[in-house]
């Protein structure tokens, strides 16, 4: 979904390994949930979709991380993930990614600019 950027959230929304912000995105021609979470400092984006099965991560709207704040984790099976990169790093998954999104952070503010895959 190339495009003009699309705004998502404040920054200061998004704390150091704290809950997320949802939103929506096109992928593949269809509407599909996804968030963004602050970890390393940086803005990661990814659909909100578990690649063991596609439900949705969080527990809670927003709880994305581990009760350690190091991974995200699926609350339906315990597969956890790489924040920074999305890579598997434990659980049903295998060697199966979250699907990452392009995000930016300027001028105090976060901005969706696409999927990966475009």
């Amino acid at each position: 979904m190339a495009g003009e950027p699309r705004l998502i959230c404040a920054s200061a929304d998004l704390a150091e390994r704290g809950r997320g912000v949802r939103f929506e995105v096109e992928y593949f021609g269809e509407r599909a949930p996804a968030f963004v979470v602050r970890f390393g400092g940086k803005v990661h984006g990814y659909l909100n979709r578990c690649a063991h099965v596609a439900l949705e991560l969080d527990w809670r709207e927003g709880e994305f991380f581990d009760p350690d704040g190091r991974d995200l984790l699926c609350s339906t099976h315990g597969a956890t993930y790489a924040a920074e990169s999305g890579r598997c790093t434990g659980g049903p998954c295998g060697r199966k990614s979250l699907v990452k999104l392009k995000v930016a952070e300027r001028d105090g503010s976060v901005y969706y600019l696409g999927c990966d895959d475009d």
